[in-house]
């Protein structure tokens, strides 16, 4: 919500991120960025791969997005990256409206 706050709407999704690195790091909150995520078909690894923006505590993904709302497309892309991190827990941010939006998600 700081970041939300400080910055609202109209920027582009990197210049949230690139705000949310420092919201992290003053709030203690332990995470990666950019993370390559694996993706395997049948037991072999693809010659691709998933870019999530954030893994908070190891144990949540955070995805950020700068549109006019979270659309169905944009959960579906969360479910997918908690499929392939093997991580339960992930949560939308949409700084691209008036108010700050947010969807979690559980898998499983």
């Amino acid at each position: 919500m700081a970041v939300h706050s400080e910055l609202g709407c109209g920027f582009l999704e990197s210049v949230y991120r690139a705000a949310l690195r420092i919201q992290f790091d003053r709030s203690a909150v332990a995470y990666r960025h950019e993370v390559k995520l694996q993706i395997r078909y049948q037991g072999e690894i693809l010659d691709l791969h998933y870019r999530v923006d954030f893994i908070c505590f190891n144990d949540v993904i955070v995805e950020v997005k700068a549109n006019d709302t979270i659309t169905s497309r944009d959960e579906a892309q969360l479910l997918n990256y908690l499929k392939a991190a093997k991580i339960r827990r992930g949560l939308i941010l949409n700084f691209g409206a008036q108010s700050l939006q947010h969807k979690r998600r559980v898998l499983g």
